[in-house]
């Protein structure tokens, strides 16, 4: 065995990749939303379960809404793990079924329409470590607008983003619904960015982030949920929006 782990250079251990900067750092302000309140703080029991200390968990409502329309607001939580191969199991699905919820429709995947027209191939990587489904992107921050509450965290720098997410194969999300007291529903959507590429399962996080062949992996995951929404179709029109400005 151990002869042909060496021989097909299988990594079985993994090292870390450390995020240069916490996910708490995402801006509180964009151009088309902002932050209620003060990030989402999880009790240590919690977050120990969770898995990272790298998560922002915070609430995010429209803004500029039209007159006579009521602004929607979104939960958002992103969660950053790495250097280790395991299963991924916080996930709406099992998670809040597992807190008590009552799922109330089938988990379906469905395209994130994301504008990707600023976005721009990352020459400064190789084209063999791109990977092989195509180049990796990096795309500009806004500049600070005070009179606006925009503040970037690198305003008017630039930022890398996934690998191979195209208006003919865009970034996708998972979502599903839970039944809520009241008669409302729940409705929560996710995806993971792993070793560079992005999925929408946590089975396929496996596929790149444990890669046996690969010396590091890491992965995160974003989610985003909302209880004054209709369809799964109409949270990932506002995720996507969302996710732009961020």
């Amino acid at each position: 065995m151990g002869r042909a782990i060496e021989y097909y250079g299988f990594h079985l251990q993994k090292k870390p990749v450390e995020a240069p900067r916490r996910l708490s750092s995402i801006p509180a302000t964009t151009e088309g939303w902002m932050r209620i309140g003060t990030d989402r703080i999880e009790p240590p029991e919690v977050a120990e379960a969770l898995g990272t200390q790298n998560y922002v968990t915070r609430l995010y409502v429209q803004r500029d809404v039209p007159e006579g329309q009521q602004a929607v607001v979104l939960d958002f939580h992103a969660a950053y793990y790495t250097g280790m191969i395991d299963t991924v199991p916080h996930v709406p699905e099992r998670c809040f079924v597992g807190g008590g919820l009552v799922q109330t429709q089938f988990a379906e995947t469905l395209d994130l329409p994301i504008d990707t027209s600023t976005w721009r191939p990352d020459t400064s990587v190789p084209e063999q470590l791109a990977g092989e489904e195509g180049v990796l992107y990096r795309v500009r921050l806004p500049f600070n607008d005070e009179s606006r509450g925009i503040v970037s965290t690198s305003p008017g720098g630039t930022v890398r983003l996934p690998r191979d997410v195209t208006p003919d194969r865009p970034l996708r999300m998972r979502t599903s619904s839970y039944a809520l007291p009241g008669d409302k529903t729940l409705i929560a959507g996710y995806f993971f960015i792993a070793n560079g590429g992005t999925v929408a399962s946590a089975e396929g996080v496996r596929t790149l982030a444990f890669d046996l062949t690969s010396d590091y992996a890491y992965y995160l995951k974003v989610q985003v949920t909302s209880s004054a929404l209709g369809s799964s179709e109409e949270l990932a029109l506002y995720a996507a929006d969302l996710l732009d400005d961020l």
